[in-house]
């Protein structure tokens, strides 16, 4: 398998006025990041609000997804605590020819690596033919891994373990993997984390900055002199005041209503916090219009 590499939106979920999923959308907003500049977007990691999302839907949108010009350019999430509900949305997902996964471990409970190591061993033996990303973000889940438990799971599975997306960044500057790609989970990391070795981005706010990050992961691989990055931290920057996902949801509700729609417990900016975004983002000159699903 050629390595992973390149700009990765974790792509948001749109959502009907009921909450439910509405699967068109939220495949015409991931194939116009795509369209947009991204090599290829994350389905159902957190920003996509993946833990809130019934697994009932996840495959209804699957199934389409398995239909569409894009379907080898997509990482799909779990979002699931549960190893016998992964293994079995995985299995789902294989039979579609998915084989791409981004997977962090359960939340909630306290443990180790060893523990984590055993979590993907149970996986891998159900489901040999997957690639998986581990996905390190010790914010949401509790855990964080280490050198040592990548490696060691590296080392036990080298065609199944194929990256990190590291949202912890306890890994990208230190870690060194021969053919595994490192995805830091911010802009702010993009070039620095390319001059390291690593292979790209897989972030939240690529779903606004997609054409911006591309054209810095392109400059730097073409070895031309960087125009982009500066104004594309500062984009970062501002979405990192804020929750990221109700602050991506406010900013494109600006164009498309529908993008208002978010689940509970999750919400929208209040109006303060959502006029200061939209008003900080203006002073950057900073648009995004063609990325809003239609």
């Amino acid at each position: 398998m050629t390595k992973i590499s390149g700009i990765f939106a974790a792509s948001m979920s749109v959502l009907n006025t009921d909450l439910s999923l509405n699967v068109d959308k939220t495949i015409d907003h991931a194939e116009k990041l795509i369209d947009q500049g991204c090599h290829g977007t994350a389905i159902f990691g957190s920003t996509g609000q993946s833990q809130l999302i019934s697994i009932s839907e996840k495959i209804d949108l699957l199934n389409k997804l398995s239909k569409t010009k894009f379907k080898d350019k997509h990482l799909i999430g779990t979002g699931l605590n549960s190893l016998g509900e992964t293994i079995n949305f995985m299995k789902i997902a294989t039979s579609l020819n998915f084989k791409k996964f981004l997977i962090m471990p359960p939340a909630y409970y306290k443990y180790g690596d060893q523990e984590v190591i055993k979590f993907y061993t149970k996986i891998i033996e159900s489901i040999p033919e997957c690639k998986i990303i581990l996905y390190n973000f010790e914010k949401l889940c509790g855990y964080k891994f280490s050198i040592e438990c990548v490696s060691e799971l590296v080392k036990k599975f080298p065609n199944q373990i194929v990256g990190v997306k590291d949202s912890s960044y306890n890994l990208f500057e230190k870690l060194k993997l021969k053919n595994f790609s490192i995805f830091p989970g911010s802009e702010l990391k993009l070039l620095k984390g390319l001059e390291l070795g690593c292979s790209g981005i897989i972030t939240a706010t690529c779903n606004v900055t997609a054409e911006l990050s591309r054209k810095v992961y392109d400059d730097f691989n073409l070895g031309k002199k960087q125009s982009a990055n500066q104004k594309l931290c500062n984009v970062r920057e501002i979405f990192d005041r804020y929750n990221l996902i109700s602050g991506l949801h406010s900013y494109c509700s600006q164009e498309n209503k529908i993008y208002k729609n978010i689940l509970p417990p999750l919400s929208l900016l209040n109006k303060t916090d959502e006029k200061s975004l939209i008003n900080d983002l203006k002073d950057l000159n900073f648009t995004n219009k063609p990325s809003l699903a239609a």
